[in-house]
């Protein structure tokens, strides 16, 4: 009789036992099973395209190109600057000349702010290739030396117009 007890108390050990087991790795399953797939409608998948929309949108759109001699881009932007005329930047603007030989422009006494040596370069100041300038308000610009023939690349991030 006693061995009749004991088989029946371990069978009941490992039902008990069996289904504590069964509880504890169904319950997280079906948890999981709830969890959201990706790209369906609880959870899109989202594309590059319209990440790069939607930062677009938040930073104004900023255009790119040159069309009709003005341009703003929130990249930096090739522009070629033709003899003769001369890039005007809006406030903000940051330019660097990589091909050719630029001055300072401006039309009153202060200058264009050289981020690179730390200095102000007023009006007609030889602009060093490959610095970055800043032009803190609009009536500024560089345009290339008449001592050389031809015009000037540079690179602009911010507004700009061709005069």
């Amino acid at each position: 009789m006693k061995q009749k007890v004991l088989r029946v108390l371990i069978a009941c050990v490992l039902i008990g036992a069996g289904v504590w087991i069964g509880v504890s790795f169904v319950s997280p399953l079906e948890a999981e099973s709830n969890t959201p797939t990706p790209g369906s409608v609880e959870d899109p998948v989202v594309t590059k395209s319209y990440v790069d929309e939607q930062l677009a949108k938040i930073n104004g759109g900023g255009g790119t190109g040159n069309t009709g001699g003005t341009g703003a881009s929130a990249t930096l932007e090739v522009v070629a600057v033709p003899a003769g005329k001369t890039l005007m930047a809006g406030a903000g603007t940051e330019v660097i000349v990589r091909v050719g030989k630029a001055l300072a422009y401006s039309v009153d006494t202060n200058g264009v702010a050289d981020l690179t040596d730390g200095t102000e370069l007023k009006k007609g100041a030889a602009v060093p290739t490959n610095h970055l300038l800043i032009f803190p308000r609009e009536g500024r610009g560089i345009h290339p030396d008449p001592a050389q023939n031809n015009g000037l690349t540079v690179l602009v991030r911010g507004s700009y117009t061709l005069q």
